[in-house]
């Protein structure tokens, strides 16, 4: 046996066994990654904001705390009025159930010609067993929705106090990580840092203030409708159809539709209506100007990064893979060499063949049967050979062109 043999078998072992802790550390620790990743672009968005403050003679660490108080007190307002909504709901709901069962007995009486009755029905519903069973798991699914409730608040308890630590100790931590780095790597870094607080703070702004436009316009429809809670339902249009991609608009035109729905069906109409050609406006003239300067990416891109930002992360994914892409995207067209365009017809997608255009050609089909093609072409040759007889003219010598005299 070689003696190397061992050796390159305890080495092969040790890899193994490396590759296998890391990737069982990595699975256990993915919730954790994500969430730095969260707090690291929230910290990239509130570092302008921070920075300015800064810069006027503010410490960093109280105007952090300031920002994140202001947009800890505006989520939770929105939380209070979407919770006091729905809340409200469900107590009309509740009271006014008696009279849509009754309503509803009623109609099945009159058109099934039964003698039900509301007590009846109501006995029959409280012994029977699926409703026990029900109640049963609902008592047992108490103790799991809790858990979940606990969790969500310490996962937003734990992005909050990454983002907070990265934002206030911004330049630190920007120092920390040039001192391991090559001065050309240093200013590399320090590039795409600047890039990405660039991109992160203008897609979050820009965001903002489209759903502040787009809450307006759709308070003042819910208040000429006489919608209740059209504060809450506004705000609610407004944050859910700009920074959920994709899907945001069906989602945040919904529960106004609904809420709509139960004043007039043709008030739900009416919302339906406000809510496309309001989007198609956003898309076409607001949104190119807001993001023109902040988020400069096609809109192809833009889908096939939420897409891939999802299937990778999910929801976190895709809230967050416009500004990377943003980020990546001016970072790469600062290193990328360009080139000036040639002129030529193909790249404004006028398509040739042998030099002569295609509508050329089309009309040359067209009119082969009238014979004017033939007519036309005739007329073009004995055209082009008048001026080529008369450049070969012009070009002759002055001794070639005159007959010698006898």
């Amino acid at each position: 046996m070689p003696r190397w043999l061992p050796r390159a078998m305890v080495l092969a072992l040790a890899l193994i066994a490396c590759f296998q802790l890391g990737s069982w550390a990595f699975h256990q620790l993915i919730g954790l990654l994500i969430n730095m990743l969260i707090a690291f672009f929230l910290a990239l968005a509130v570092e302008p904001a921070v920075s300015r403050m800064a810069d006027r003679g503010m410490r960093r660490g109280v105007a952090t705390f300031l920002v994140f108080f202001v947009v800890l007190i505006v989520c939770v307002g929105f939380m209070v009025m979407l919770g006091s909504m729905l809340a409200s709901q469900i107590i009309e709901m509740v009271e006014s159930f008696p009279q849509y069962l009754d309503s509803v007995i009623n109609w099945i009486n009159d058109t099934f010609h039964t003698e039900l009755s509301r007590v009846a029905v109501q006995d029959s519903l409280l012994h029977s067993d699926w409703l026990q069973r029900y109640v049963q798991n609902s008592a047992t699914g108490v103790l799991d929705i809790s858990t979940t409730v606990l969790g969500g608040l310490f996962r937003v308890l734990t992005i909050f106090l990454f983002s907070f630590y990265f934002a206030a100790d911004g330049p630190r931590l920007r120092r920390a990580l040039c001192s391991v780095l090559p001065p050309a790597r240093q200013a590399e870094v320090l590039r795409a840092w600047e890039i990405a607080v660039v991109k992160t703070g203008g897609y979050l702004y820009s965001r903002g203030l489209m759903a502040l436009i787009s809450g307006a316009a759709h308070y003042v429809l819910l208040e000429i409708l006489g919608v209740p809670y059209a504060p809450a339902l506004a705000i609610w249009v407004g944050l859910v159809s700009q920074f959920i991609p994709t899907i945001g608009t069906y989602l945040a035109g919904a529960l106004p539709m609904l809420i709509a729905f139960t004043v007039d069906p043709w008030y739900a109409l009416w919302v339906l209506g406000f809510v496309v050609i309001y989007q198609q406006f956003e898309n076409y003239m607001l949104q190119p100007k807001l993001t023109a300067k902040t988020v400069d990416i096609h809109p192809a891109v833009a889908f096939g990064s939420v897409i891939a930002g999802t299937a990778l992360l999910g929801a976190v994914g895709a809230l967050i893979a416009i500004p990377a892409v943003a980020t990546l995207q001016a970072f790469l067209g600062a290193y990328v060499k360009r080139y000036d365009v040639m002129d030529d017809p193909r790249v404004h997608g006028r398509r040739t063949r042998d030099g002569v255009p295609l509508l050329r050609q089309i009309r040359r089909v067209l009119h082969t049967d009238t014979g004017e093609d033939t007519r036309t072409e005739t007329r073009v040759d004995s055209a082009d050979s008048t001026r080529a007889d008369s450049t070969r003219a012009d070009s002759t010598p002055a001794d070639e062109e005159r007959p010698p005299r006898p």
